[in-house]
């Protein structure tokens, strides 16, 4: 469903970028408005599913992976596979891909045990499944906002007062024993402590605590994943490209400053660069892969393949 969107819808959703846990009363004071008028225009924009705020960790921090797995399936038989992915807690997202017969996720594993249990045994075992490949993530290129949401509406001194501060803690490293927080946060990453103490057994100041230091160790993010359908950029794709490695950091950086981009990765596989990216239409995709995309000098081959179908959006099931 379109949504229209204002400058304070706007505004929050750039706050909610630089620091997704502010408290309403603080993103209230920088935007000239009420704690209750934060709290409401969130849960509008929750309830009409055009943002969803979720906790990050980066899995290979305790041994893990991130990939993106690529399957073709036989005719018919792809929306099912997709939907047992999407209620697999290690999917972090997972999409219907060019004629409804290739499904693309990302997968986020806690062990390779874990990764290679799913790549390795389950998939190939699944019937209807043709093939499958399973790209690894090296680097996220990224940048603070996307610029498909609208042009920024905060200045640069809103922005300097949201960007959260942390006191350096020394030595915090992942374990184990924040698997609960991390999962509860996956699923809400505004979960308030009283939900995130039951679902560790720890005090809420002790979550408190956990939560900072993994913040401030660069352990712990708050990825606001926003609906673009609902923004007015209904088409959305995959590509898949080739760049001599000299030159992937360079021209990875590049495409994700484009404002049609929402993710883009470098990854292992026969073509080391992918991208997902929003538009208008098809007129628009043509533009921006002959234009923009085209315009790169390095860019080698390229495969292209529209999302038909967000089967899982970013998070984990709840």
């Amino acid at each position: 469903m379109l949504m229209e969107s204002d400058d304070l819808d706007r505004s929050l959703m750039h706050a909610l970028h630089l620091d997704g846990r502010a408290p309403f009363a603080r993103i209230g004071e920088v935007l000239g408005v009420s704690d209750r008028t934060v709290a409401r225009r969130y849960a509008r924009l929750r309830e009409m599913g055009v943002i969803a705020l979720v906790g990050e960790v980066d899995p290979r921090r305790l041994g893990g992976s991130e990939q993106v797995i690529r399957m073709r399936c036989r005719p018919g038989s792809a929306a099912p596979v997709a939907e047992a992915l999407a209620r697999r807690d290690d999917t972090r997202w997972v999409v219907l891909l060019s004629g409804g017969t290739e499904i693309s996720a990302g997968l986020r594993a806690w062990s390779a045990s874990a990764r290679d249990e799913l790549i390795l045994q389950r998939l190939p075992r699944t019937g209807p499944v043709v093939s499958v490949t399973a790209h690894g993530v090296l680097h996220v290129f990224s940048t603070a906002r996307h610029g498909f949401e609208g042009a920024g509406p905060l200045t640069a001194d809103q922005i300097a007062a949201l960007r959260p501060a942390y006191e350096d803690v020394a030595g915090t490293h992942l374990t184990d024993a924040d698997r609960p927080l991390v999962e509860a946060l996956a699923v809400d990453g505004r979960a308030p402590y009283p939900v995130l103490a039951a679902a560790t057994g720890w005090s809420e100041s002790t979550v408190a605590r956990r939560v900072h230091a993994l913040r401030a160790a660069g352990l712990l993010r708050f990825d606001l994943d926003v609906n673009a359908a609902a923004l007015g950029r209904p088409t959305e794709v995959r590509i898949w490209a080739s760049v001599p490695p000299g030159h992937l950091a360079r021209t990875g950086a590049a495409i994700a400053a484009h404002p049609e981009v929402v993710f883009c990765a470098a990854t292992t596989g026969p073509t080391n660069l992918l991208v997902s990216a929003v538009l208008r239409d098809d007129h628009d995709l043509y533009r921006y892969l002959t234009e923009d995309l085209g315009a790169l000098p390095l860019i080698g081959e390229v495969q292209t393949a529209p999302v038909i179908r967000v089967v899982k959006r970013a998070g984990r099931r709840p």
